[in-house]
């Protein structure tokens, strides 16, 4: 058996893969590891579960307040919130642990746990480690210690988390949205509530669509990866812009008014120079994956805006950011973290500072997003090859160099080894589609003769 912790919780098919007695035993593994770790020492423990509007996620929160209640642990359910909303209720609620059920922008019948630690932070990997050996071990019949009699944990509701997580988006909103129309387009998901409702009350006129949750639509044909009816319906409706959220409504991707794509690299790109404006971007530097388009590395340095790269996932980023004090990070995917209001990617909270800079500026979105020129990107995957020996074939670095050779300053090259598959990525840029097209082509071919 694999490793059940991706870099982003546990996912897979709700009730084949992830089913209610693996997420009854790793809740309670969770709340054993914890009390190891010292975490309730002195005080009664107390969790917060909250969960997208998949229809598993129903019989999977009542597994995982199941489990954690048998463990002694007090649970204070908020029903269907985004992530980040459940992220910061574990925070300000002084909560030992949270608990979010959703599998983002996968398709509903995959679900997912994700555990936070006390104020709303990722669990660190080595407890993440913990709680799966210890899982493991309980799961082969090892007995658990239950308590018993006042021991066991309460289980209740708490209802205002809503309007709550509202009051702190507004909180940090550098100005109000009057005069602009905003279509949300919510996925089905997380967000269906919280954001129209955010967006109103900081003064925009709102149009949804893609924000009727019947347990069964959540992300299809609607959300940040099927943009095609939030284009339409910006244009139909005047809009100024658009949002897109997915599932969990943990990233923000937007369209202007023209109906075009305005990606997670050109949004860092906006709020960069947004927060140094406000003199809120610490050492003028914005965090980004490799993968960020080459065309927001140049935008960055013309504008004297440092860029600071990490590994692919939001989670690298994440870490980058606590490590050095960086108040801005993000993915091209739209997953964009602003560290001094939330302690993970925001989509509802991307999407209202990008409309408030829109606001404050007078400009149009499409402006403010030619700060950046995207260059053709092209991606190639090349399957059933030794990923392995990417970085060690002389074969492979001669072609790669040859090839930035060709590109110069304008181009770049990143060959990078899936992290869950038997394939190699091979990621070209270039100013022209067809340079980039060739470029990728031919390596994929050297790729296949080096490493099959």
């Amino acid at each position: 058996m694999g490793r059940l912790f991706g870099t982003d919780g546990v996912r897979g098919v709700a009730n084949a893969d992830l089913t209610a007695e693996l997420a009854l035993g790793l809740s309670v593994a969770a709340a054993h590891v914890l009390a190891e770790a010292g975490t309730f020492e002195g005080h009664r423990p107390k969790a917060v579960v909250g969960r997208d509007p998949r229809a598993s996620g129903e019989f999977l929160e009542a597994a995982v307040v199941a489990g954690l209640a048998s463990a002694g642990v007090d649970v204070l359910k908020v029903g269907v919130l985004p992530t980040p909303a459940v992220a910061h209720l574990t925070g300000v609620l002084g909560a030992d642990l949270g608990v979010m059920l959703s599998a983002s922008h996968n398709a509903m019948p995959d679900n997912g746990i994700k555990f936070f630690a006390r104020g709303g932070h990722k669990l660190a990997d080595e407890l993440e480690d913990r709680i799966e050996a210890v899982y493991r071990e309980h799961s082969t019949g090892a007995p658990w210690d239950r308590p018993t009699g006042a021991g066991v944990g309460r289980v209740g509701e708490h209802l205002e988390g809503l309007e709550t997580y509202v009051a702190h988006l507004l909180g940090v909103l550098p100005n109000r949205l009057d005069g602009l129309t905003v279509v949300l387009d919510e996925a089905h998901g997380a967000a269906s509530q919280v954001s129209p409702a955010a967006f109103e009350r900081a003064g925009a006129r709102v149009v949804t669509i893609g924000a009727e949750p019947d347990g069964l639509n959540i992300n299809d044909g609607y959300g940040s990866t099927h943009l095609g009816k939030l284009k339409a319906a910006v244009v139909e409706h005047g809009a100024d812009l658009g949002i897109a959220h997915d599932g969990d409504a943990d990233r923000c991707l937007a369209v202007d008014h023209t109906g075009e794509e305005v990606d997670g690299d050109q949004i860092l790109a906006i709020l960069a120079l947004a927060m140094r404006e406000r003199g809120v971007l610490r050492a003028d530097t914005v965090v980004a994956t490799v993968m960020s388009n080459l065309g927001f590395k140049l935008a960055m340095e013309r504008e004297g805006i440092q860029l600071v790269q990490t590994a692919v996932g939001d989670r690298y980023v994440l870490e980058e950011m606590k490590e050095n004090g960086f108040a801005l990070g993000g993915e091209q995917s739209g997953h964009v973290i602003a560290l001094d209001h939330a302690t993970t990617g925001d989509g509802t909270l991307t999407g209202l500072l990008l409309a408030a800079r829109i606001a404050a500026s007078g400009r149009s979105l499409r402006e403010l997003a030619s700060v950046m020129e995207r260059l053709p990107q092209v991606l190639v995957n090349v399957r059933d090859v030794d990923k392995a020996r990417v970085s060690t074939s002389a074969e492979l670095a001669a072609a790669v160099d040859e090839a930035e050779r060709e590109l110069g300053t304008t181009g770049r090259v990143l060959l990078r080894p899936s992290g869950t598959e038997p394939l190699v990525r091979v990621m070209v840029e270039a100013a022209d589609i067809h340079q980039a097209e060739s470029v990728a082509g031919r390596l994929a071919d050297v790729v296949k003769s080096a490493l099959g």
